[in-house]
């Protein structure tokens, strides 16, 4: 059973957060544990794009950034998952350098080493090279870089909509099972 580690860092797209963990919920069945950390810069976010603090609601267990007991700061815990969304460039850096400065670096160090899945929801436009290079550096490390750009063939109306096809897609690279549009569907 899937143990599921969520980081919600300060970059733009909290929308892309929220409708992971609201999709999380109704996925249940297929994890036995998420866990969640959450910079102050995404809270912050979070406010000011969504306008409000919904993730307080959330029915997961939330861990301080500093917290190193979290139990997916170690490998011995089996967590098999990690999801950053949205993933800043500068976590994107950390991560990539190896500093493992705070639970989102050290838990993404975890699972490269354990060659588990990370998988980052790179929110950021235009890409500089030094961006560039650290996606390269994590994709040849294990990870997985997942641009936050949307789909448009299920003919999304609305930005929730819009932002799901991003969403599925960072659920099907997890591994999960879900009912979304595909290519060549009607």
């Amino acid at each position: 059973m899937n143990k599921v580690a969520l980081a919600i860092t300060g970059a733009s797209g909290a929308i892309y957060a929220k409708l992971l963990l609201d999709k999380l919920l109704l996925l249940k069945t297929q994890y036995a544990e998420v866990g969640i950390v959450m910079s102050k810069n995404a809270e912050e976010v979070w406010q000011t794009e969504l306008g409000n603090d919904s993730y307080r609601k959330y029915p997961f267990r939330f861990f301080d950034k500093h917290d190193f007991k979290a139990p997916f700061a170690s490998g011995s815990t089996h967590y098999n998952i990690m999801m950053v969304a949205p993933c800043s460039m500068g976590t994107l850096g950390r991560i990539a350098s190896g500093v493992s400065d705070d639970l989102v670096t050290r838990s993404a160090d975890v699972m490269l080493k354990e060659r588990r899945k990370l998988i980052l929801l790179v929110r950021e436009t235009p890409y500089n090279l030094i961006h560039i290079r650290n996606m390269e550096t994590v994709t040849l490390a294990g990870g997985i870089i997942c641009p936050a750009s949307p789909s448009f063939y299920s003919k999304p109306v609305t930005i929730e909509a819009a932002a799901s096809t991003v969403v599925d897609r960072m659920l099907d690279l997890a591994g999960f099972e879900i009912n979304s549009f595909r290519w060549g569907s009607a």
